[in-house]
């Protein structure tokens, strides 16, 4: 039984962005909060994903720019050694120790170790000097253990040691050949940051027909253009069936369905992830142990007696972006609160308007893309009346400014009956600060008649958003 010292009001299993949210939330309200982590506090985006990739893209993408500007010259080629180093600056060297003191600031008492659930409103947490400590929580257990790279069932590949995001953002150094396997967000960044930074002969093996396949089509059309550019082999419909290594730290050889042999130094896999929920005790509260957990618009999961348990981030399945895992931790922590305290909990966030209208997305590749709220495709596959427009960003006044030759193209989605965006979609350089601003007219549903006095200033890339107005009609 746990001590008067181990009980706390809510307790929150992994330290991730959604945990630590939640954790502060929750404070914030007047609670007492725990927060258990095995690895480090800050989670995989800290250190594996969101922030190093980005540091290792940021120079590729300045010195795309500088090539793109009459007037400015780059020297020489990419200073790999230094970007790699920012990086370790970026990831603080791998060292939680800031995330940890934040966490205590908040204030919420930080655990080092496994957690797993022991039972309702219990979890044990196995030290790593040895040893378990027994938590309770007085309102609420949150967990929010984010996910793990999947490894494909494809025979020779697990044991040909391939890389995922973590070794690829946490490189030391920068194989000449790479194969990078998938054709999603994840492959496309890292596959043109590893080039640029050293992987020279780098090859893309894409099981489908296309780049990107859940945003607009044009956007993936844009980037394969821009990929094989700069001397990416770019191989679509090459599905891989065998990989080998016969000696440890060796080539690899990966053999596609197509009869195709490639050969590499390393091999990156980024076909997806799987919700981290292995060996946290589901089973032991009524819950098959295997996840994505399914909740609520409150983020609580469904199926547990008594309601005490939610689930946050990437382990629920809803959302793999960062972003929205704290939007959902914010949501969830204020509906824990609300329901300890006894006050209603009829929140904003329980209308579900960030997962029911579609959640921004930036690929930060060169061309940048991003995207919010539903492709035509898909909006119409949800039975809306709709018409989409479109517009060459390069014939924008403030784009010409921007770069010499700059391309570039935008998208709405109107959905004819409100007259509202049901989304958008921008493709080219320097585009992802375009996207607050479609996501609060997808989100807050503008009328097309309102945002038409919402004046772009000029002469910047902003004016796209009075070209897509006047193609629609208005």
């Amino acid at each position: 039984m746990a001590d008067a010292g181990d009980v706390f009001d809510v307790i929150v299993i992994g330290a991730g962005p959604a945990g630590e949210t939640v954790a502060a939330r929750v404070v914030r309200g007047g609670l007492t909060a725990a927060v258990v982590e095995e690895r480090l506090a800050g989670g995989e985006c800290s250190y594996y994903a969101c922030i190093p990739s980005k540091a290792l893209l940021r120079p590729v993408g300045l010195a795309a720019e500088v090539r793109r500007m009459p007037g400015l010259e780059l020297r020489g080629a990419i200073d790999t050694a230094a970007v790699l180093a920012r990086r370790d600056e970026a990831v603080s060297h791998l060292d939680d120790g800031g995330q940890v003191s934040w966490i205590e600031s908040v204030p919420a008492v930080f655990v080092r170790g496994r957690g797993r659930l022991a039972g309702p409103l219990r979890v044990d947490v196995t030290r790593p000097e040895g040893g378990v400590r027994a938590l309770r929580a007085r309102h609420a257990v949150v967990i929010a253990t984010g996910g793990d790279p999947l490894i494909p069932a494809i025979p020779g590949l697990r044991e040909a040691r391939p890389w995922t995001n973590r070794e690829a953002t946490s490189v030391r150094r920068v194989p000449k050949r790479l194969i990078v396997i998938g054709g999603g967000p994840v492959a496309c960044e890292m596959a043109q940051a590893l080039h640029a930074l050293g992987a020279e002969e780098t090859t893309m093996l894409v099981r489908g027909d296309c780049l990107l396949g859940r945003v607009e089509p044009f956007a993936g059309e844009l980037l394969a253009d821009s990929l094989r550019r700069s001397g990416i082999d770019l191989r679509f419909g090459c599905t891989p069936v065998r990989a080998e290594r016969p000696v440890p730290g060796g080539p690899v050889t990966v053999h596609a369905g197509d009869g195709s042999v490639v050969e590499a130094d390393e091999i990156l896999v980024a076909t997806g992830r799987v919700p981290a929920v292995a060996g946290i005790g589901l089973e032991t509260v009524g819950l098959e142990g295997r996840g994505p957990i399914t909740v609520d618009a409150s983020m609580r999961a469904i199926g547990v007696p008594g309601g005490w348990l939610y689930a946050v981030g990437d382990v629920n399945g809803r959302n793999r972006l960062t972003h929205m895992g704290k939007y959902q931790a914010r949501v969830c922590g204020d509906v824990i609160v609300a329901r300890a305290t006894g006050t209603p909990d009829d929140l904003p966030g329980l209308r579900d308007i960030a997962d029911d209208l579609g959640a921004p997305q930036v690929i930060f590749t060169d061309p940048e893309i991003c995207a919010v709220g539903r492709t035509e495709s898909q909006a119409r596959a949800d039975g809306f009346r709709v018409r989409a427009v479109e517009y060459d960003m390069g014939a924008v006044a403030g784009a010409y400014l921007q770069a010499d030759g700059y391309t570039g193209r935008a998208k709405a989605v109107v959905d004819e009956d409100r007259r509202v965006l049901l989304g958008v979609t921008f493709a080219g350089p320097g585009v992802a600060d375009l996207l607050h601003a479609a996501t609060i007219a997808v989100t807050a549903e503008i009328p097309l008649d309102r945002l038409w006095h919402a004046v772009p200033a000029f002469p910047t890339v902003s004016e796209i958003w009075l070209r897509l107005l006047e193609e629609y009609g208005l």
